[in-house]
This record gives C-alpha cells, structure tokens and sequence, in this order.
C-alpha cells in the first residue's frame, strides 16, 4: 500500500491503475478507522480493482473547535487497517494542500437537506464544508464510485444532491450502519466514552428498535412514534437534541409513516455527540 500527501500524486497512481485497466473506488474517511469504516473497504474491493481511501480531519465541517481539537488523529495505525483491509492507495494530505492560501470557495447545497437535523443543530457551514471537501476529493480522485455509511444519512444525501447537480460521473454507494456486538452504531467518537457513558448510550439504538417495533406493530404517527423514542431516552437519562421522521430523500419531515421513512437521532453522552438512524418501512434491511 502507498501512502501519498500530494493532489499530482494522488492523481499520477490512479491514472497508473486506470491505465492497468482497474476501476477505482474512493472511500473518503477522516481517519480514526474502526470497522465501519473498514466494512466500506471490503464492499469497495468487492468491485473495483483499485481502492483509494482518503484520511483528512477536515477542518471546514467543525463548527466547535473543541471538537475539532479532540478529534482523534492516528495515522500509523489507520496505515496499518487500511493495509490489511485491502486498500491500494492512501491519500493523506495537510490541510494546505486542499486549502491553499487564498482559497475562497463553497460549495453550497440548499434547501431542507442542509438545514434540517445536523443542519438545524450544527449550522449551514458544517454541510458546506462536507460539500466542498467531498468535491474537491472527486476532483482530484475521479473515482467510479465512492463508497459512505449510512450512519451519516443526511451526508450522503447531501453528497447525491451535490454529485447530481454538478453532473459529476461518479457513483455514490451508502453502505449499511456497522454496528458493535451491543448494537451501538460504530463511531470514532465511541473511543471518548467511559464505561458508564457507553452504558447510557445504548439508549440510542434501543430508541430506534422501539420505534421500529412500533411501527410493526401497526403505529403510524409520527408524534406518537417519537414520544416512544424519547421516552425510551429518558429512562437512561439521555436527552435527543433531535428525534425526527422524515422523508428519506428530501428530509423534510413526515405526519405519519406510509413508506419509506427516515427515524433520525441526534443526542450528548457526556460531552461526546453521537447519531444514529434507521429506515423505517421498507423493510428489514436499511438503505
């Protein structure tokens, strides 16, 4: 596996790939790699013949320095979990090579996948800079696909929302939520937690079992949907900043769950922010 910090090198290996007559696939990380993230390389390597995987705490999307501050950085051993995954090429750049001095673009998704949920929490410039680092990361890698978790559902429905418009020819792949044996979803944030605090936050996926049960069972309202939820919350003492339904592909919200619905939290552990969604409606298995 190799390991390049550069935009004209990254390029250079993948046209030395593409030339060799491999499809490329690109799963863009912020580093901090767990089995989610790894889950991603294996459905990659399943198609391409070439696996780039970009790692780069991108400082554009922080709206709370603090967070940006402990967000955990290990090159060395993502290195070594990419490697052993099956990716081909790293791509680690500093963060001048993606903003060099004078730098003054954004891009801007509109509308309510922007501004609801994550949005309406964290702010608009947090989706402007996932737009514009995803972006500049299918520029400079023109991969075939690239390759997200479902965990964040909103990103990658703004990442589509962004590739349609800018009419780039790459296809986006979301990958189902990797979950660890307890059923919390898999995040690099879960290394913050305490003992206790992990405890606590096993709220978070039970809440979204018993929507699920809920709308089984024959439930369909949306208020009472979310009572149950937040309910389920409370009782380990965890308070959602958001508990939404909504529309899967626009994110606007829902009444009632008559197809196809996105159940979305958002809620502190501490000082630690964590989400988790499931798909409501369609199914067992989650898009």
């Amino acid at each position: 596996m190799k390991i390049v910090r550069t935009v004209s090198e990254l390029r250079e290996a993948i046209a030395a790939a593409r030339g060799a007559g491999a499809s490329i696939a690109l799963i863009p990380t912020m580093g901090a790699l767990h089995e989610g993230h790894l889950s991603l390389v294996r459905a990659a390597r399943a198609e391409h013949g070439y696996v780039v995987m970009s790692i780069f705490v991108n400082p554009t999307q922080f709206t709370e320095a603090a967070d940006l501050a402990a967000y955990p950085r290990q090159e060395d051993r993502d290195a070594e979990l990419a490697e052993s995954a099956g990716v081909d090429l790293v791509f680690a750049p500093e963060a001048a090579e993606l903003y060099p001095a004078g730098f003054a673009t954004t891009v801007h998704v509109g509308g309510a996948i922007t501004e609801t949920l994550e949005g309406a929490g964290r702010g608009p410039a947090h989706f402007d800079g996932v737009a514009t680092v995803v972006s500049k990361l299918l520029i400079a890698a023109a991969p075939d696909a690239a390759y997200f978790g479902q965990k964040d559902a909103q990103q990658v429905v703004v990442v589509r929302r962004m590739v349609a418009d800018l009419g780039l020819p790459v296809r986006i792949v979301a990958c189902p939520i990797s979950r660890d044996d307890d059923g919390l979803a898999r995040s690099s944030r879960n290394t913050r937690l305490s003992a206790e605090q992990r405890s606590k936050a096993l709220a978070i996926p039970r809440a979204l079992a018993e929507v699920s049960e809920a709308v089984r069972s024959g439930v369909t309202d949306a208020t009472a949907l979310i009572e149950r939820g937040v309910a389920v919350l409370a009782q380990s003492g965890v308070t959602a900043e958001y508990l939404a339904l909504v529309d899967p592909d626009t994110l606007e919200a829902v009444p009632r769950v008559t197809g196809a619905t996105l159940c979305a939290i958002a809620a502190r552990v501490g000082e630690v922010r964590l989400i988790d969604n499931v798909l409501l409606g369609a199914g067992p298995e989650q898009r």
